[in-house]
């Protein structure tokens, strides 16, 4: 009787119409957000969570991925790790033939770099009958920031997970605009990698080798406190570093210390390739579980998005890479935009980018939005992650920890989809940055992995 007697309380589910309606009316209600699950899922994600193994799994996956130690250890040549007449890039497996433009464009610089080719036309043909082996750095223990293009000449950041003992490579960050990473070949940007294979990456090496590891996973923490997402904001992460760096810098090579040191001071970016190395390290840790819903990757070639999961081992899901929306550069506009392209989506599997932008505020001048955008991007990923990062938190939510460890099975199930901030590459080979903006995956690529991952389980509806 006293719910008939009391005044009546009223839930309501999904579209806001009747909720609305009830509201003009003075009816108390609680709304409830729910969503049907993506298209084509249903039964699938029916028997992944249904799957016995399926809590333990990821519960282990999450422990190892949060509890990965990643240090900096040293600086080294790509020769000593890349197989012979073999390229790394980022993104899952592409050929020359679907490549993008700045991934072409990219490619022809390391020909010309590596004195395989004369001139561009000759790089192109080299490239056409495959004389180049071109490898996903994902598949070689590495990241590639854009194109991620990998040659044997260049110098690499090696991180190692003290924790779990895996290691991962990223080459070293050339800075911003007509760079190779975003498609660029022209004299200035060789003339640049040429230094930085003849001068940064030795002196980078020997000053490692004077100061010792470097712990990223404190240096990261701080970072977030000091106003960085560590995706497409670093200031505070570079400053970290260089304040580690600059007097084993000067003792190990001071004849060539200022140049180097302005290098670094005029790269806002410069920590980006480090704090990559070190998030690869971290999702590593957390690959091979059996049962494990987890993604451990996700990257971009500039023509296809990829995931991998943990508890499918070595296997790429994709879906079509999609255009950032953002800001752009001068006179550049979205016509001039490639497809999302990059291996930096590494940040935000491992808890940051993206998923820690309301650590970042600032970050909205540089991608487009409002300052509430940021938070609500950041709040919005609690819902597909399984966890909370114990090391890295965010002042402005009470220092909770950054969303980490994405669920295909929550993002089949809610249709929240992760949020990447990131550079935007000119679709035209040659061209560079054009922008910095936002983008979100392809659902295609997660649908993908759902039904793989049921795929491997008994259906318990047959």
């Amino acid at each position: 009787m006293s719910l008939l007697d009391a005044p009546p309380h009223v839930i309501t589910v999904g579209t806001s119409l009747l909720d609305d309606a009830l509201a003009a009316q003075a009816v108390p209600t609680t709304p409830v957000a729910w969503r049907p699950p993506l298209p084509g899922t249903a039964r699938a994600l029916a028997t992944v969570l249904a799957d016995p193994r399926r809590a333990a799994a990821n519960a282990e996956a999450v422990r190892r991925l949060t509890s990965a130690r990643p240090y900096l250890v040293g600086v080294r040549r790509a020769a000593e790790v890349l197989p012979e007449r073999t390229f790394l890039h980022a993104g899952p497996p592409i050929t020359w033939e679907r490549a993008s433009g700045p991934m072409r464009g990219a490619l022809i610089g390391a020909m010309l770099l590596e004195g395989l080719a004369s001139g561009e036309e000759e790089a192109v043909r080299r490239l056409e009958r495959g004389e180049v082996e071109l490898r996903p750095c994902h598949e070689h223990g590495a990241v590639g920031p854009m194109a991620g293009v990998v040659c044997p000449s260049m110098w690499l950041f090696e991180v190692r997970d003290e924790e779990h003992g895996g290691t991962a490579f990223c080459s070293l960050n050339e800075g911003l605009g007509k760079v190779l990473r975003y498609g660029a070949y022209g004299p200035e940007v060789l003339e640049r990698l040429r230094w930085m294979d003849e001068v940064l990456g030795p002196v980078l090496a020997r000053a490692l080798a004077r100061t010792g590891p470097i712990d990223l996973r404190a240096l990261v923490a701080q970072a977030l406190q000091m106003g960085d997402e560590l995706h497409n904001r670093n200031r505070a992460a570079t400053s970290l570093l260089l304040r580690e760096l600059a007097p084993a810098v000067v003792e190990a090579a001071p004849g060539q210390a200022a140049r180097v040191l302005r290098f670094v001071i005029g790269n806002d970016h410069f920590f980006l390739n480090a704090g990559m190395a070190a998030a690869k390290a971290s999702t590593d840790a957390a690959r091979g579980v059996p049962g494990s819903s987890l993604v451990v990757a996700m990257a971009r070639n500039g023509t296809d998005f990829g995931v991998q999961v943990s508890g499918l081992e070595g296997r790429w899901f994709t879906g079509p890479a999609g255009v950032p929306d953002g800001l752009y550069l001068g006179a550049y506009g979205p016509q001039d935009a490639n497809p999302d392209i990059g291996d930096s989506t590494i940040t935000e599997t491992s808890g940051l980018g993206g998923f820690a932008m309301a650590a970042a505020p600032a970050i909205v001048r540089f991608v487009g939005g409002e300052v509430e955008d940021a938070f609500a991007a950041t709040r919005s990923m609690y819902e597909i992650t399984l966890a909370e990062h114990p090391a890295y938190q965010i002042p402005g939510l009470g220092f909770r920890g950054t969303p980490v460890g994405i669920d295909v099975a929550l993002v089949a199930r809610t249709g929240v989809l992760p949020v990447v901030n990131t550079g935007i590459a000119g679709r035209v080979a040659g061209t560079g940055q054009v922008g910095a903006g936002l983008v979100r995956p392809p659902a295609e690529a997660f649908v993908k992995a759902l039904l793989a991952l049921a795929d491997s389980v008994s259906d318990p509806f047959e």
